[in-house]
């Protein structure tokens, strides 16, 4: 056991640089799939008719507003019909709208609309109380590392 900032680590005595960043990405995997868990129980206790995934559509929106659907499709690593679909679904419910690009009329941007914005509003305190639980007894630093180690391994596979 080994002592990381505010993180004690268990270590496996033959584990390699390779070895560890298979493991982080699988824990990151596991990290993902709570949060998502999480929310999904919240979403079904309040009765919400919303899925996961638009919520992660109105996430991404709500951080650069203006996406095009590639863009988007390419963040959440779903296809492009599937992300055409879900805009579909949520320009129905008046959550966003589809704007044709300037720069290329091919592409449509999609914007956050009022209703988008409250509902984004209403999630702030499960997606407070989310991350709160997720990093109880870690210290800012430590998340700071592993966000710029992450970022990193990102960066390197691009």
């Amino acid at each position: 056991m080994r002592h990381i900032n505010d993180i004690f680590v268990y270590m496996e005595p033959i584990l390699n640089k390779v070895d560890l960043a298979r493991e982080l990405g699988r824990e990151t995997a596991e990290v993902r799939n709570e949060l998502r868990q999480f929310l999904q129980r919240k979403i079904k206790e309040s009765n919400w008719d919303i899925s996961f995934e638009l919520l992660e559509i109105l996430a991404l929106l709500h951080k650069k507003d203006g996406m095009i659907q590639q863009e988007i499709a390419d963040v959440l690593i779903k296809d492009k019909s599937s992300i055409t679909y879900l805009i579909s679904n949520m320009v129905k419910r008046d959550l966003v709208e589809r704007i044709e690009d300037q720069n290329d009329r091919r592409n449509k941007q999609i914007f956050l609309k009022a209703k988008g914005r409250e509902l984004l509003q209403q999630l702030g305190p499960w997606v407070e109380e989310l991350y709160t639980k997720a990093t109880q007894g870690i210290s800012v630093e430590s998340i700071a590392l592993a966000l710029a180690i992450a970022r990193k391994m990102n960066e390197n596979l691009k």
